[in-house]
């Protein structure tokens, strides 16, 4: 009877337990869904999502949340990621032609390699970000004080 009873509590926790994750992953992977489908996902919640090698030209990923995502070779040309959360994203050779970072946090945020013409990323926290290998111009990067 006690062990019954005990296998049906495991039971029972693990699957109590397994549920928010799933629901997350899943609503995750309908917010990406929308984004590959409309180019539209402003606020969405992406953390952690597999976006590598993806087409996001002209992607509207304002304020999204971006944390830990895996944007390894995407597109990014003219995105929109002002106000995002990128802390942790791996953005290793991404093409930024065009790109907004303003406001956005890339704390942490490995942009080795990565294309960064002409991307705009006033505000922008970059605090150990990895820049190694990343090539760009006319970009406005401002290292401390004042303009």
């Amino acid at each position: 009877m006690r062990q019954t009873l005990l296998t049906a509590v495991a039971l029972f926790s693990t699957l109590t337990l397994a549920a928010p994750i799933s629901a997350q992953a899943s609503a995750n992977q309908a917010q990406v869904k929308r984004l590959l489908d409309t180019g539209v996902c402003a606020g969405c919640d992406l953390t952690g999502v597999n976006l590598s090698g993806a087409h996001l030209i002209g992607a509207d990923l304002r304020n999204a949340n971006l944390k830990g995502a895996n944007l390894a070779g995407a597109n990014l040309e003219g995105a929109d990621l002002a106000g995002a959360n990128l802390e942790a994203a791996n953005l290793k050779e991404v093409f930024a032609s065009g790109t907004t970072f303003n406001n956005a946090n890339l704390t942490n945020a490995n942009l080795s390699g990565a294309s960064l013409h002409n991307a705009q990323v006033d505000g922008a926290v970059m605090i150990g970000a990895n820049l190694n290998g990343a090539e760009g111009f006319d970009i406005n990067l401002g290292i401390g004080g004042e303009e």
